[in-house]
């Protein structure tokens, strides 16, 4: 089974060992690496304005990109379990059941979708294809983002908020789509640039 948990074209699968105990042990080992790319990811705050950005959906996209949707979907389903039972990966001070059903846990749970899209594309047309690999990611993050928005109204309203719909928009989406879109292409860039620079040295 470990055999088919990515693909050559992939960045992962261009490097992984063929072996079979090998890789049983690099497939654990890179799903470790990933939850570390995404936690420390998660605490770069880039200072934009009028909301600062952290690089947390770009380590998604490119971690996804570069193992594959099973391996990518692994590394985020580790990180959120690791969130989940207090270890502070999450951009907050603050981990544990209750930061994961805060505003922010639909944005989080959101990974989950946007890392199996990513992958899928990347298992399937080989990350050569940057402009593919952009849309995905970014179709990927349209989807995270649509579930974390849907979160966050539910507990703004919840929580007796005025214009929920509006509020949401205002303070999950709308400051973030130029800088996601733009951590999106540079992912797939990335993912893209080290897959030919391996592939060339195979």
């Amino acid at each position: 089974m470990a055999a088919t948990l990515t693909t050559p074209n992939t960045l992962l699968g261009t490097i992984m060992p063929k072996a079979g105990t090998d890789r049983v042990l690099s497939n654990v080992a890179m799903v470790l690496v990933g939850t570390l790319i995404i936690t420390i990811s998660a605490k770069i705050s880039v200072p934009t304005f009028p909301v600062p950005v952290t690089l947390q959906t770009f380590a998604v996209a490119a971690v996804a990109g570069a193992y594959g949707s099973r391996l990518g979907l692994a590394a985020v389903i580790a990180y959120l379990l690791e969130g989940l039972i207090g270890a502070p990966v999450f951009s907050g001070a603050i981990a544990g059941p209750a930061y994961l059903m805060g505003p922010t846990g639909g944005f989080l749970v959101g990974f989950i979708p946007m890392a199996y899209v990513s992958g899928f594309v990347a298992e399937r047309t080989g990350s050569a294809r940057v402009i593919l690999l952009a849309v995905a990611m970014i179709v990927g993050d349209a989807i995270a983002f649509g579930i974390g928005y849907a979160w966050l109204v539910k507990f703004l309203g919840d929580h007796n908020v005025a214009s929920p719909l509006s509020a949401a928009l205002a303070a999950g989406v709308t400051p973030f789509i130029i800088w996601d879109v733009l951590k999106m292409v540079f992912a797939a860039l990335t993912v893209s640039g080290l897959w030919a620079a391996f592939r060339k040295r195979a």
